[in-house]
């Protein structure tokens, strides 16, 4: 019999059965347990649990102390402590859009959570170019809800710091300040260019001592700005979707960060969505359809979170000199600034960096994936650049549009 009380070690498939069956207390005596592994991210691993005889079944994710993605980022396995915590957090604050978790182990560093096998990865579904009309509204509650009500803003200030201190994330945060804030804006060895693409990055991005300052400018007010309890990676590879239902998974990178960080990624992945469409679909109304549902949805990411950031500000009891004249103002654009920023960033990691997305990389045309790539370049720089000037939905769409023409 394994031993799970006394000293970490990564499971594989057989052994998460024994775990299951000695430590979680979820599945019926008679159980007739079955697992696979189905982790397909960059860090941890994930285990399938179903129980053959009564049709319960589970999901086990366990963090190993170096990523998946390279053995290059040696991590603390307590980064499945920092996600267990937050999960409930977010529960707590939008049941609807987090999914429910049973049990964390600080010695497997291993939690049990709701199987959501029903659902969908959304970058897959958008890869395969479905529509989902209700996103927007569900992903903007879960951002409004939890950006702001675990702010200084609104939650008692000695309290709020020993969050920060609970959700300190030293070796995923260094992840983030390498890889979005760092490696893309400098001809890095880790780096990973399309080769076709490669000549305008080096004229339009690596020699551009503008944007270069900005990055600069941009990495340190994330190393400092403890506004939200961010979940610190929110892509559509971290959204579980189907039609009417949305759930917001892997809050690994979770910590306090400025707020706009999470607006700022879903919209970045969105235009990858977009370039995806524009680039594989051949039928004219069919891509028309697809692309148009992508750009109404990032316009309603931005202005539908504003309006619900607004009406939970005006509900909420305040930090006192949070409701001086003109201070609601001042916060949101900040918000705002940091969204168009960020978006920027993602953009601009995700087609030079280590960590690619399936939006690009499943672009087969060697010059569509080129022209892809130089449009969401193009648009990174605006967003990073011009950050003060993108204030509502409208300001982001038109700026895809121009880019894209």
């Amino acid at each position: 019999m394994t031993d799970f009380s006394t000293k970490y070690f990564t499971m594989n498939e057989e052994q998460a059965i024994e775990y299951a069956k000695e430590k979680l207390g979820y599945f019926k005596q008679d159980a007739e347990l079955t697992c696979k592994e189905i982790g397909d991210g960059n860090l941890n691993y994930v285990f399938h649990l179903v129980d053959q005889k009564n049709g319960d079944s589970i999901i086990l994710k366990q963090a190993g102390p170096i990523a998946r993605i390279s053995d290059e980022f040696k991590l603390s396995p307590d980064r499945n402590r920092i996600e267990s915590d937050i999960l409930k957090i977010q529960y707590d604050f939008v049941p609807a859009h987090t999914p429910k978790t049973y049990q964390y182990d600080p010695i497997m560093n291993c939690f049990a959570m709701e199987d959501l096998s029903d659902y969908e990865i959304m970058r897959a579904a958008l890869i395969k170019h479905e529509i989902f009309p209700e996103f927007a509204d569900h992903i903007t509650t879960f951002m409004a809800k939890t950006l702001l009500l675990t702010s200084d803003i609104v939650m008692n200030h000695k309290e709020k710091k020993e969050l920060v201190k609970s959700f300190i994330n030293p070796e995923l945060c260094e992840i983030s300040e390498d890889l979005v804030y760092t490696e893309p804006f400098y001809d890095c060895e880790r780096n990973e260019v399309f080769p076709a693409t490669r000549p305008f990055v080096e004229k339009e991005i690596w020699a551009d001592d503008t944007l270069r300052l900005e990055t600069a400018k941009l990495k340190f007010e994330f190393l400092t700005n403890a506004q939200s309890l961010i979940h610190g990676d929110l892509h559509t590879g971290s959204v579980f979707i189907k039609q009417g239902e949305t759930k917001v998974i892997d809050p690994e990178f979770a910590f306090y960060g400025p707020a706009g960080y999470d607006i700022g990624n879903i919209v970045a992945n969105l235009i990858f969505a977009f370039a995806n469409g524009q680039a594989t679909m051949t039928d004219e109304s069919k891509r028309n359809e697809f692309t148009s549902y992508i750009l109404t949805t990032i316009e309603d990411v931005i202005d539908l979170f504003k309006q619900k950031f607004g009406k939970l500000w005006q509900e909420a009891d305040k930090e006192l000199v949070a409701t001086y004249d003109g201070f609601y103002d001042y916060y949101l654009n900040s918000i705002l600034k940091d969204t168009a920023a960020v978006a920027g960033l993602e953009l601009s990691r995700r087609i030079i960096g280590l960590a690619k997305v399936a939006d690009i990389t499943s672009i087969e045309d060697e010059k569509a994936r080129q022209q892809a790539e130089e449009n969401c370049l193009t648009i990174a720089k605006q967003f990073i650049i011009n950050r003060d000037q993108y204030l509502n939905g409208a300001d982001f769409v038109n700026q895809v549009k121009k880019v894209f023409q």
